[in-house]
């Protein structure tokens, strides 16, 4: 193999690397759209015919052939037509340290792979505990929510097992069928994914009673607690969300604590969406109580405007992520005197994540990082109160982050129809690439969904989507059986996609 990077290719990397930053800098700058609109039948022959075996074509040529297989047609979470899903657009200084961690190639499972990368990662968790109010706080980057979460529910085990006084093996093992996680129905779906992979029970997870902007409900997660001990079932922990993935909103983080003290269970809140709360200027107080949990997840790859992977989880007390330590002779024995983080995490070979993080916060501020969060949160509510002036408009609750639940339903469209326009309307959307919305299921029923993340998105092109949205919906009911629409029928120019003036509102 000839391009590896080594001394001697080094010329190479900057001269091919430069060609691929300016390429993509251009394609950035010139986006128009959030999706080319590309059919995926015509992607997906596309990538069938690329050759994968024999030889290689040569680094500038792969690169060319990236650009136009997947950068072309790749969405774009900059672009204020894009808003979908808990995606952000990322921020310069972790996108140039990304580079630095790519072409470095640290490992952060021991100090002798990342030398002062373990200690910066340390250094970032040791912050973040700070931040959520932890005084002696530990933690460990992860790929996601979803792994901070199961990671999170594994600790919670182990210490409901070990105060249970159950030793391993078989008895373990049957101990271990008594567990209970409680959540809502809003919490994230990582949870009862967790409890499979655990080994739980199949009904380990319980869901407890929320209010109507779906936070978990004090009194309803007391009561629980109460008749599963009396039914002989043991919780083994409460998961609280600050920031539930639908609705945006956070569960009474405080009085959820106090149940769970009262009731001795372990606390984890999942911050994957609402941690930008922690360096918000204005908004802390909506997470008051999360100091009394003992785990937080975080997503920096969500509010604070960093590549995936950037998340991480987080403990009160550093003592809790021991029981998965596992020393080996090659890589961390215990008498290891070196620190390392592969005691505290479930992966091994870990990439040095955490330097986006350090260098987004040295070039921006915590505080700078925290404004553009709360941008995008005062956006959320101007679009909140401009569609609720809409009387085609049916807003579906409010948030307190940055989503924004609603319907089309213009004058005489029934229910039914306004149910079936959000599938399809979406659709049309994203097959044209004009606009990337979201959907999702409120209390039984279907509606569109805006997940605002990025700062410099204005009401103005939220809006000018809304207005798509309307050309869409009636051409749609334009039809004479909407269950039957044909949307290659229909075609885009029919519903009107050429005539709204997205571009007008950049």
């Amino acid at each position: 193999m000839t391009e590896i990077l080594t001394q001697r290719t080094a010329a190479d990397y900057a001269e091919q690397v430069g060609d691929v930053v300016q390429r993509l800098a251009g394609r950035i700058a010139t986006v128009e759209r959030p999706f080319s609109g590309a059919a995926r039948d015509d992607l997906q022959r596309a990538v069938d015919r690329v050759p994968l075996d024999g030889s290689g074509i040569g680094t500038r040529a792969a690169l060319a052939e990236i650009d136009e297989l997947f950068v072309r047609h790749a969405v774009w979470f900059h672009d204020p037509a894009y808003l979908a899903h808990l995606n952000c657009p990322v921020a310069v200084p972790a996108v140039a340290a990304e580079a630095i961690v790519s072409a470095v190639n640290a490992s952060l499972d021991t100090y002798d792979q990342s030398t002062s990368g373990t200690l910066i990662e340390r250094r970032l968790v040791e912050w973040t505990a700070g931040r959520i109010g932890f005084a002696a706080g530990d933690g460990v980057f992860t790929s996601g929510g979803t792994q901070s979460n199961l990671q999170a529910l594994l600790l919670a085990r182990e210490a409901a097992l070990t105060a249970a006084g159950s030793p391993r093996g078989r008895a373990r093992v049957e101990a271990q069928a008594d567990l209970v996680v409680l959540a809502t129905g809003y919490s994230h779906f990582s949870v009862q994914k967790s409890a499979l992979l655990l080994g739980l029970a199949d009904d380990a997870v319980v869901l407890v009673g929320s209010d109507d902007l779906g936070r978990m409900d004090p009194a309803a997660l007391e009561a629980s607690l109460i008749a599963l001990r009396a039914a002989g079932r043991r919780p083994m922990a409460v998961v609280a969300t600050a920031g539930t993935t639908d609705r945006g909103c956070i569960d009474p983080l405080g009085d959820l604590a106090e149940v769970c003290e009262r009731h001795d269970v372990w606390l984890h809140v999942d911050a994957a969406y609402g941690c930008g709360l922690l360096v918000s200027p204005t908004r802390r107080g909506l997470i008051d109580g999360i100091e009394r949990a003992r785990s937080v997840t975080v997503d920096y790859h969500k509010s604070f405007f960093q590549p995936v992977s950037s998340s991480a989880l987080i403990v009160r007390d550093g003592a809790d992520l021991a029981p998965i330590a596992w020393h080996a002779d090659y890589l961390n024995p215990l008498a290891n005197a070196e620190p390392n983080q592969v005691d505290k995490s479930l992966q091994t070979t870990r990439r040095f994540d955490a330097l986006k993080l350090w260098a987004t916060i040295r070039a921006l501020g915590a505080d700078g990082i925290g404004a553009a969060f709360d941008r995008v949160l005062d956006l959320a509510a101007e679009v909140h109160g401009a569609l609720a002036e809409a009387s085609d408009i049916e807003l579906v609750g409010t948030t307190q982050l940055s989503t924004v639940l609603f319907r089309y339903a213009p004058a005489g469209c029934s229910e039914a129809e306004a149910d079936r326009l959000v599938a399809l309307t979406r659709r049309v959307l994203f097959e044209s690439g004009r606009a990337h919305v979201a959907k999702t299921v409120i209390e039984g029923r279907p509606c569109l969904k805006f997940t605002l993340l990025n700062p410099e998105t204005t009401l103005e092109q939220v809006l000018a989507v809304v207005d798509l949205i309307r050309a869409t919906g009636d051409a749609l009911l334009d039809a004479e059986h909407l269950d039957d629409v044909d949307l290659g029928a229909i075609g885009l120019g029919a519903i009107g996609l050429g005539a709204v003036g997205l571009e007008a509102a950049r």
